[in-house]
């Protein structure tokens, strides 16, 4: 790049640590600029120093606009194009007090140097060449993380893991459209070009490789985003008294009063490593009044979202008609209003089963009050025959507590086992492009039954090929990247 381009290029400046009280806080600058406008603005406490040497830590002063000191620091000078932007970078380590680090940037900003904007930092790392697009959203993930599973799978794909990954995929595309060039530019030729059965296996292998990773994103998606876990039951079944339990805090009201919960209740849990979002809904009834009646709606909605249903019951009191009560709680889809009147007149749905309520693969009966004497236990173990994992609990005095996250755990790990370090889960902009690759594919297969002629099976080709380098950013547009960068943070 001419020294001209350079100057062109902004220089910009931010706090790259969270906000908030801290022993140290950090404030990264790069660009053409960012020597000059920090040493500017910088007195050394060695006394033969002169410059910034590249890689080292520099102990002094940054002054005010007055020449006022407003903190002792360390800064450290990162030549590019070696630096996490490729541009020089000086990241200045100040006490971390947000008015010092405020005081620090505005003093560096009045050099002529821009604020930066969310992700701006990884933006240019991009557009320098240091990472591709699927590096950078990998930063993202890397902040994002919220359980050393998330960390070690977006550290993967920030090892260039995923990108390897789409690279042998491209080039191995690329190798079969030059045979396909071959067969359509010199038909008169006797070359040895793929036979279509032997393209058709190669299509379907690029098809598997591309499908398992999609398989793994869908597997690992409790691994990155968490799980949802929706606890249910009958009024005063204690389900508020679990969520305070599990969280190990009062967070829920806990009365006698039924009813007590009519909206829900969200908060979120770290099981083992694991992040959960506890969902404590409206206790169901059937004589429930028009606001319970919204909050079983919601109910219903997050349970059939739910990673696991956490079904509350009351072991010490819980009667016969636990059925007919799920079931007013949770009606039958009925016919639209808005169909024709004829239709009106059949017969409505049967009512629905305890096992269509809650599917037996994802839920957990919790015997709630396991420290008195079961009244009825009944219900119980007509649940268990039915084969439900059923887990006695005490809410009151926490037994049966370690049971219940080992069950919850087991439940939610057995569709989604703990990952390996080197396995591949792209996010969600890129298994949507995956899918549009797969389908692409798949097309491609029944136009070479079809016996499609070459050229055209090409083209096919080579929109897969584009699709995947969108993936990467080879190719992408300036609305995506915007996008993609918009939901970073300031600093990063």
């Amino acid at each position: 790049m001419t020294a001209s381009a350079q100057e062109a290029i902004s220089t910009i400046a931010a706090v790259a640590t969270p906000l908030g009280h801290g022993a140290v806080g950090i404030i990264r600058v790069s660009g053409p600029r960012a020597k000059v406008a920090v040493l500017a603005r910088f007195t050394s406490l060695h006394p033969k120093f002169t410059d910034f040497r590249p890689y080292h830590l520099h102990h002094g002063h940054i002054l005010g606009e007055d020449g006022r000191i407003l903190d002792e620091v360390l800064a450290a000078f990162m030549p590019g194009p070696g630096s996490f932007t490729g541009e020089d970078v000086v990241e200045i380590h100040c006490h971390g007090a947000p008015v010092v680090l405020q005081a620090v940037l505005e003093s560096i900003l009045a050099q002529g140097v821009l604020p930066a904007g969310p992700g701006e930092f990884t933006q240019r790392a991009f557009l320098n060449g240091r990472m591709d697009l699927t590096q950078a959203e990998a930063v993202a993930e890397i902040i994002a993380a919220t359980s050393p599973s998330a960390s070690l799978l977006a550290q993967t794909k920030l090892s260039g893991a995923l990108s390897s990954w789409l690279h042998d995929l491209r080039s191995t595309l690329e190798e079969l459209r030059a045979q396909l060039c071959l067969a359509v530019d010199f038909p008169e030729e006797d070359l040895e070009c793929l036979a279509p059965e032997d393209f058709l296996r190669a299509v379907e292998r690029i098809r598997d490789q591309i499908r398992a990773v999609l398989d793994n994103s869908r597997r690992n998606r409790i691994w990155n985003d968490g799980a949802l876990c929706v606890l249910s039951g009958a009024v005063n079944a204690g389900k508020s008294s679990l969520l305070n339990l599990l969280l190990g805090r009062e967070r829920a009201i806990v009365s006698a009063t039924p009813g007590t919960t009519r909206d829900y209740l969200e908060e979120r849990l770290f099981l083992q490593g694991l992040e959960v979002r506890l969902v404590d809904t409206a206790g169901v009834r059937q004589d429930a009044d028009a606001v319970e009646r919204a909050g079983l709606s919601l109910a219903r909605e997050l349970q059939e979202r739910a990673d696991v249903i956490l079904l509350v019951m009351d072991n010490a009191t819980q009667g016969e008609g636990l059925a007919a009560t799920f079931q007013a709680a949770f009606p039958p889809e009925t016919p639209s209003a808005r169909q024709p009147a004829a239709d009106l007149n059949q017969e409505l749905p049967e009512p629905k089963s305890i096992l269509e309520i809650f599917p037996v693969s994802k839920t957990l009966v919790v015997a709630n009050k396991a420290d008195l004497p079961p009244a009825a236990p009944e219900p119980v173990v007509a649940l268990a025959r039915l084969g439900y994992a059923v887990v006695h609990l005490s809410a009151k005095t926490g037994q049966g507590l370690d049971a219940l996250q080992n069950a919850m755990r087991s439940m939610l790990t057995s569709k989604a086992p703990t990952p390996r370090p080197d396995t591949l889960t792209p996010n969600l902009r890129q298994s949507l492009a995956l899918e549009r690759a797969d389908q692409e594919l798949t097309l491609l297969r029944a136009d070479i039954h079809a016996d499609l002629p070459y050229d055209l099976l090409g083209v096919r080709l080579e929109s897969v090929s584009v699709i995947l380098a969108e993936i990467t950013g080879e190719i992408t547009s300036t609305d995506v990247l915007e996008s993609i960068f918009s939901k970073f943070c300031i600093g990063k």
